[in-house]
């Protein structure tokens, strides 16, 4: 006789972000998992999915929360921004090892952890300001000689399971896309209300960025083909105590890439010109005309700052680099996930307006 398969219990940590929403939705396709979502404010309700609430920076709330829970894997996709990288560095490290060290006592099968390409392109203190690796990047460059709280986490992830003995994954994605309101970096939703702000305005919908980025490749990460890998790397034993990049496995150039985001989204485009314009400045004083559009559309977030962040899409379309991911490595590992990046931002538009997020 086949014994039952043991319970498995998934912790998903910033579940009401852009990527830990992601990951609830991929475990409740998966099926078979006892799902704890662990969020300051709770995530959107489904009657299989249970609300942990605890401060990540409190070791006693999280002691407190996470006891006898049974969890088995672990999602870690949060992070606290801080003024200086110092404090990027005490804040989130601190984070991952008092999360882990309140689970000590749980029979933790898997950690995966989020990061992402400032693995190699260095924080926002020192972005791209010194000697990185040719690209595309690869999961096996040495670390940047440059203070990075992502390395802190790693380290702190790693200690961890040398103590207690479950595996590990790092997933390093780029600009990721999805569907979570008041997520602080999120490309899809800020030009979706870009778009609707140059309608309501009568202006073209203005690339912002560089002209390395209008005219060079790149590449982007789906919020579900990352939670996809994530759920892979933690089942599957060629998963384990590995480093991945995660992208969607296409290149783009956003001068190919713009007009046909101003197509989906109903706007006149205007491409690079001769220096780059940033949202920060062209949204400037735009809050007002913002509660036009929500009162004339019937729209459900009237807080601008929830839905669009200029400030997190003018730093990934404002460098003056080149950069692409090589997936090759978890592609023979045995992961091929794959997703086209109009189809993704077009999907997300779609389910912005389904929701009455945009008009």
């Amino acid at each position: 006789m086949t014994s039952p398969e043991a319970p498995r219990t998934a912790l998903v940590v910033g579940a009401s972000g852009i990527t830990g929403s992601a990951i609830v939705s991929q475990l409740l396709e998966d099926g078979g998992w006892r799902i704890l979502a662990l969020s300051r404010r709770a995530p959107a309700a489904h009657p299989q999915v249970e609300h942990v609430a605890a401060d990540l920076r409190d070791a006693d709330d999280l002691a407190r929360a996470l006891g006898g829970t049974g969890v088995t894997h672990v999602f870690f996709t949060a992070w606290s921004r801080q003024d200086t990288e110092a404090e990027n560095i005490r804040v989130n490290g601190v984070m991952v090892r008092d999360l882990l060290a309140a689970l000590s006592a749980e029979p933790v099968q898997h950690v995966a952890l989020v990061t992402g390409l400032k693995h190699y392109l260095g924080p926002f203190e020192a972005y791209a300001a010194g000697e990185m690796p040719d690209t595309p990047f690869h999961e096996d460059e040495d670390r940047l000689d440059t203070p990075n709280f992502y390395y802190e986490q790693e380290d702190e992830l790693f200690a961890a399971a040398e103590r207690a003995g479950f595996t590990w994954s790092v997933h390093r994605s780029h600009t990721v896309i999805g569907h979570a309101v008041g997520n602080a970096m999120n490309m899809a939703s800020t030009l979706a209300v870009q778009a609707a702000l140059c309608k309501r305005l009568d202006r073209p919908f203005v690339f912002p960025g560089s002209e390395t980025q209008w005219n060079g490749l790149t590449d982007m990460t789906d919020a579900g083909l990352l939670a996809e890998q994530m759920l892979w790397a933690a089942t599957s034993p060629a998963g384990a105590d590995e480093a991945f990049n995660i992208v969607n496995g296409d290149v783009f150039r956003w001068r190919w890439m713009w007009p046909r985001l101003a197509a989906h989204l109903g706007v006149e485009p205007e491409g690079f010109d001769t220096a780059p314009r940033p949202l920060e400045q062209q949204m400037a004083g735009v809050e007002g005309t913002w509660a036009e559009v929500v009162a004339e559309h019937g729209l459900v977030e009237a807080d601008l700052s929830r839905v669009a962040s200029w400030w997190h899409t003018d730093g990934d379309l404002g460098r003056d680099i080149e950069v692409v991911t090589d997936m090759s490595k978890s592609r023979l590992a045995g992961f091929t996930g794959y997703r086209r990046t109009l189809d993704a931002f077009t999907a997300i538009f779609d389910r912005l307006r389904a929701e009455r997020i945009v008009p």
